[in-house]
């Protein structure tokens, strides 16, 4: 297998005040250069790891070949020189940002796909998700001799298939994953099939498509649409699906449980025209912005959103408020990463080299500032600081998401608990230390309400995984309560 790797980029100096977008695999079989086809997709998906990618593509003649690079895919897997290195008609990739292993300090080991050579032949897996019990998995695995190559979980997937008896890759699949605990999206890929498998709760989303002949696996619609490959439908939760010269074969191989999908795609990750559990991405996060105006009204003068994640919420709050929207601060879409050694004199302009406020609308005005969600709060208070600079007489939050106070387990990046503004103070508090004049965050009923759920939550059998916003694990996050994690219970 060929290995590439380059140098890694510098992240941006406030990257850190956002959740991370976890991942996203994409993969088609039965398609002409497939590789080239899997590189529109995972370039679709750069909003949800924008760390490094990789691809690998299997054809007859060259046998298994892959490329991993550090950065944006546009940046590299657009070279002809590196895309005839993929031949073949199948081909899967991966983009990532570090939920595990180490973070933002990510070895070309750590880039998946990872690569296994099995007795029945080779096989390529792109994981979506983390596992809760990757801990308790890896040592077993280590004291039974098997040698790690990387740090992250997703590896584990690799070491159970290898210590599998059964005669083929998608029973070793089966097996491997009736293993491990936590939310899995999984594209695998051997000589003559495209294999995907969802966990038994559907936290991490996946979709499937057809493209000619062949068909695609994806993290969202958005990057069927790319290709030109039409929607068929989702994987649903618990099912694994082989795709092969026979076709399509679908089975449900771990015990049923109730579905539970993040409900943070719906607020942030997912682009906003994705198609989500057969809802517009950016209609449920319009209706967010509606049932913000109802819940928590106020007298202003503009609605502004916080590019580009609050615009759908803020189009929304203001149709339904009645006051007029306005881009109030305005994106450097061409920013990219910086190229500079970031000095703390830069660090400081972090957000201002991303964010200008437009001063001739702001100015004098009572101003509405619409945000997908409160992390740490650091941004929130530099945002808040530039309209005010501006001209602005007031400044009001609204927030498109419930108060972020527990850490995600199962594939997002967040913060320790105590590091999340929400889990150490009131919502009082917080406005105090955003210094902003209110600040309202949408409940978790309207939240469910937006997504289509009138009744809103439900309390005993929640439709979602919103342990962030609830601290109600879904699956027990076994190797973090081993270090001392407490439960909103305990």
């Amino acid at each position: 297998m060929r290995l590439s790797d380059t140098k890694p980029f510098l992240a941006h100096p406030f990257d850190h005040n956002k959740l991370k977008e976890e991942c996203g695999v994409f993969g088609v079989i039965g398609v002409t250069d497939a590789a080239n086809f899997v590189a529109l997709g995972l370039h679709a998906l750069q909003h949800r790891g924008q760390e490094a990618g990789g691809i690998v593509a299997y054809d007859a003649e060259n046998g298994f070949n892959s490329a991993r690079r550090f950065g944006y895919v546009r940046d590299h897997f657009t070279k002809k020189s590196l895309m005839e290195t993929l031949p073949g008609e199948n081909a899967i990739g991966h983009v990532r940002y570090s939920t595990a292993g180490n973070k933002g300090n990510t070895a070309i080991r750590d880039v998946q796909p990872f690569f296994g050579e099995f007795s029945m032949g080779g096989c390529a897996i792109a994981h979506n998700g983390n596992l809760t019990n990757a801990d308790t998995l890896r040592k077993e695995l280590i004291e039974r001799g098997s040698i790690f190559q990387s740090s992250s979980d997703s590896e584990c997937i690799i070491h159970l298939m290898a210590r599998s008896l059964h005669k083929n890759h998608t029973n070793r699949i089966k097996d491997a994953l009736s293993r491990v605990e936590g939310a899995f999206s999984v594209v695998a890929m051997t000589r003559t099939k495209l294999i995907g498998v969802r966990d038994s709760r559907g936290v991490r989303p996946l979709v499937l498509g057809k493209i000619g002949d062949g068909y695609a696996l994806s993290s969202e619609t958005c990057a069927l649409d790319i290709i030109g490959a039409e929607y068929v439908r989702e994987i649903e939760p618990g099912e694994m699906v082989v795709i092969g010269p026979a076709g399509i074969e679908s089975s449900f191989p771990f015990e049923r449980n109730e579905p539970r999908p993040c409900i943070f795609e719906h607020v942030y990750f997912s682009r906003p025209d994705s198609i989500l559990g057969g809802q517009s991405v950016y209609e449920t996060r319009r209706q967010i912005g509606v049932e913000l105006a109802r819940e928590a009204p106020v007298e202003a003068d503009l609605v502004c959103p916080v590019p580009d994640s609050g615009t759908p919420a803020a189009i929304g709050y203001s149709h339904e408020s009645g006051i007029p929207y306005g881009m109030g601060i305005i994106r450097n879409s061409y920013m990219g990463r910086t190229f500079i050694e970031p000095s703390e004199q830069i660090r400081n302009m972090g957000v201002r080299l991303k964010l200008n406020v437009n001063r001739a609308l702001i100015e004098g005005k009572r101003v509405i500032l619409v945000d997908d969600s409160v992390v740490r709060g650091t941004t929130s208070r530099k945002i808040k600081e530039m309209i005010l600079d501006a001209g602005a007489a007031e400044v009001h939050f609204r927030i498109a998401s419930p108060p972020t106070a527990w850490p995600c387990f199962y594939g997002v990046d967040t913060p320790e608990r105590e590091k999340l503004l929400a889990a150490t103070m009131t919502a009082e508090e917080m406005r105090e230390h955003l210094n902003v004049k209110s600040l309202k965050f949408i409940s978790i009923d309207g939240l469910y309400r937006a997504t289509g759920i009138k009744t809103g939550r439900d309390n005993a059998a929640p439709k979602y995984c919103d342990a962030c916003f609830t601290g109600e694990y879904p699956v027990e996050p076994r190797d973090q309560i081993a270090k001392g994690f407490k439960l909103a219970a305990e």
